[in-house]
C-alpha cells in the first residue's frame, strides 16, 4: 500500500519535478560555460598570468583565507560564548548587537576606514595635532591598505557568521552536558576548551565557511585595500586586459578553492552530527561575570563599535555635511530605483522558484535525485559573483545571437541584444546566486508543517496545487517573508557581479559607491552606504525576532 502510494505521488509529481530542474540547469550553466571559456585558451597571456598574477593573487587570497578564517572563528566563537554562559548587564542587548556587522558590507566597512586612517584623515590630523606634530612626514599610523588591514577588516564584518549558529548549538545541546560538567569540579576554562567547543565544532565550521566564501567573493574591500586577490585577478584580466578565457581560467581556478573549502567543510563535520532531543534543549544557566570575565565584556562591545557603530555614524555624519554643502546628487535617485528595482525583480522570481523546489522536495519525500537538484540549483550561492558573471557571458550571448538571427530570418530586423548587458542579465546572476538562501529557509519552514496535512488534504481530494495554496504558501510565509528580506538585502549589496553585468550607463547604490571610492571622493558616496546599512539593518532585526536558533543562511 505505501508502495502504490509512493508510486502515484511519484507520477503525480513529475510537473513538479521538471520545474525543479530548470532552475538547476539554469544554475550549472555558467559553470560549463566557464569551463568552455577556459578550453579555448588565453594564448600568450597564460604564460603571464601563470608567471606574474596567479602566484601572488594565490597567495594573497590563501593568506586572507587563512587569516579571517582565524579571526572569525576566534571572535564569533568566544562572543557567543559569552552571551551565553555568563550573566551581565545588558547581556540580551549585547546578543542582538553582535549581528549588527552583518549590515555592514565589506567594501563599505573598507570604505569608511580608509577615509577615518587616512593620513589626513580625522583620527591621524587629530593625533599628530594632540602630540604636537604638523605634518603626516613627521607622524603617522600604519598603512591599512594592506593584507592585516583587509583581514582585519573583513573579520570584524564577517565573524556573525559563525557567532550566530554558534549561540543556536551552544543553547540546544550543551545545557545539560555543561551543567554536568560543573557539578563535577570542571572550571570556566576546562568547560569551554573540552567540553563546549568539541560540541559547537560543526556549527563553527559551517559558520566559517560562510564567511571563507564572502571573503574570496569580495572585491570592493580587497581592491580598495589594494590586495590583489583571485577576484580581483579575475576582474582586472577581463577589464583591463580584456581577455575572457584568461579570466575564465582564473575563475575556474577560484571555483576549485571554493569546491575544496566546502569539501574541507564537510570534512571537519564528519561524523559530528549531535542530536538534541525536547527535553535536551533547555537553556544553559548563566553564571555571573567576575574579575577578566569583565574585559571580555568590554571586548565584545567594541566588536560591535568598530563593526557597525563606528562606520554607521561616520557614514551618518558623512552625509549630514554632504547634504549641508552641496544637496543631495540628482542621480542617487536613479541609482536607488535601479538598485531598488532589479532587486526586487529579482527576490520575487527566486522566492517563487524556491517555493517550487521545497514544495517538490516535500512531494518527492526524501527522493535522492529530487534532492541533488534542490542542492544543485543551490549551488549558485557558493560560486562568486565575479565568476557567476563570468560564465552567464557565453550563454547569455548565444541566446542573443540565436534570436537575433531568428528575427531576421523571419522578421528581417534585428533583435540587438535582449539579455546581455541588459537587466535580465543581472537579475539572472541575482537569482542564480541568491537562489538557496530562500530555498534552504523554506526547506526548514516546511519541516514544521506534520505529513499528516498533506496526507488528509489527499484523502479529501485536493491535488498537488490546492494543498501548495492552501496548506503550504500560508503556512510557509513567515520562512518566505524572512527568506525574501534576506534576498533582497543581499541584491542590493552585491557587487561583484553587479560591476560586470551591469546595462551601460546604468548604476546601483553599490557600484555608484565603488566608483566615488576608487576615485578618493568618499564624501560623495556616503548617502550611497548609509542607504546600504539601513536597510542591511531590516534582516538583522527579524533575524533577532526569530530567537537565537534562527540560521536563515544556506550551509
Amino acid at each position: 500500500m505505501r508502495g502504490a502510494v509512493y508510486a502515484r505521488l511519484t507520477t503525480a509529481s513529475i510537473g513538479w519535478w521538471l520545474a525543479s530542474l530548470l532552475p538547476a540547469c539554469l544554475v550549472l550553466l555558467p559553470v560549463l560555460s566557464l569551463v568552455g571559456y577556459a578550453l579555448e585558451g588565453s594564448g600568450e597571456l597564460w604564460p603571464h598570468l601563470r608567471a606574474y598574477v596567479l602566484p601572488q593573487a594565490l597567495s594573497q587570497t590563501l593568506g586572507l583565507l587563512v587569516g579571517v578564517g582565524c579571526l572569525v572563528i576566534v571572535l564569533g566563537t568566544g562572543s557567543a560564548w559569552l552571551v551565553t554562559a555568563y550573566q551581565f548587564p545588558g547581556r540580551r542587548l549585547l546578543s542582538w548587537a553582535l549581528l549588527l556587522p552583518l549590515a555592514v558590507p565589506s567594501y563599505i566597512v573598507a570604505y569608511v576606514y580608509l577615509d577615518i586612517l587616512h593620513p589626513i584623515g580625522p583620527l591621524q590630523t587629530g593625533l599628530r595635532e594632540l602630540l604636537g606634530y604638523s605634518s603626516p612626514r613627521e607622524f603617522r599610523l600604519p598603512d591599512i591598505r594592506s593584507l592585516g588591514g583587509c583581514i582585519l577588516l573583513l573579520g570584524l564584518v564577517l565573524y556573525p557568521y559563525v557567532y550566530l549558529p554558534a549561540r543556536a548549538l551552544f543553547l540546544m545541546q550543551a545545557a545539560g552536558v555543561l551543567d554536568a560538567a560543573r557539578t563535577l569540579g570542571a572550571g570556566p576554562g576546562r568547560s569551554f576548551f573540552h567540553i563546549a567547543l568539541p560540541l559547537v565544532r560543526p556549527a563553527v565550521a559551517v559558520g566559517a565557511s560562510l564567511a571563507l566564501m564572502e571573503a574570496i567573493n569580495d572585491i570592493g574591500a580587497a581592491e580598495l585595500l589594494g590586495v590583489r586577490t583571485l577576484t580581483v585577478s579575475v576582474y582586472a584580466t577581463w577589464v583591463n586586459r580584456s581577455s575572457l578565457p584568461g579570466a575564465a581560467q582564473i575563475a575556474l581556478f577560484m571555483l576549485v578553492l571554493v569546491v575544496s573549502l566546502m569539501v574541507l567543510e564537510r570534512w571537519v563535520r564528519r561524523h559530528r552530527q549531535y542530536a538534541a532531543s525536547a527535553r535536551q534543549s533547555r537553556h544553559l544557566t548563566a553564571h555571573p561575570v567576575r574579575g577578566a570575565g569583565w574585559l571580555l565584556v568590554a571586548a565584545a562591545w567594541l566588536l560591535v563599535g568598530l563593526g557597525f557603530v563606528l562606520p554607521a555614524t561616520h557614514l551618518l555624519l558623512s552625509s549630514v555635511e554632504r547634504i549641508s554643502a552641496m544637496g543631495v546628487d540628482a542621480s542617487l535617485l536613479d541609482k536607488t530605483v535601479n538598485t531598488l528595482l532589479f532587486a526586487a525583480i529579482a527576490t520575487l522570481i527566486a522566492a517563487v522558484i524556491a517555493f517550487v523546489l521545497a514544495y517538490s522536495l516535500r512531494l518527492a519525500r526524501a527522493n535522492p535525485a529530487m534532492g541533488l537538484l534542490v542542492r544543485i540549483a543551490g549551488l549558485g550561492y557558493a560560486i562568486p559573483g565575479t565568476v557567476l558573471a563570468i560564465g552567464l557571458l557565453g550563454p547569455l550571448g548565444w541566446f542573443d545571437d540565436w534570436l537575433d538571427n531568428r528575427s531576421q530570418a523571419l522578421l528581417g530586423v534585428s533583435a540587438g541584444l535582449a539579455l546581455s548587458g541588459t537587466g535580465a542579465a543581472l537579475v539572472y546572476a541575482y537569482v542564480a546566486r541568491f537562489l538557496a538562501i530562500g530555498a534552504g529557509s523554506l526547506e526548514a519552514g516546511f519541516h514544521k508543517i506534520p505529513l499528516s496535512l498533506d496526507d488528509a488534504a489527499r484523502s479529501l481530494g485536493r491535488g498537488e496545487l490546492a494543498r501548495a495554496r492552501l496548506i503550504h504558501w500560508p503556512l510557509s510565509r513567515p520562512a518566505l517573508t524572512a527568506a525574501m528580506l534576506l534576498i533582497f538585502v543581499d541584491c542590493m549589496k552585491e557587487l561583484p557581479a553587479t560591476l560586470l553585468l551591469r546595462p551601460l550607463n546604468v548604476d546601483t547604490l553599490a557600484t555608484h559607491l565603488y566608483g566615488e571610492a576608487s576615485r578618493g571622493s568618499y564624501e560623495s558616496g556616503a548617502i550611497a552606504a548609509l542607504l546600504i546599512v539601513l536597510a542591511g539593518v531590516l534582516p538583522i532585526i527579524l533575524l533577532s525576532r526569530y530567537g537565537s536558533g534562527a540560521q536563515a543562511q544556506p550551509g
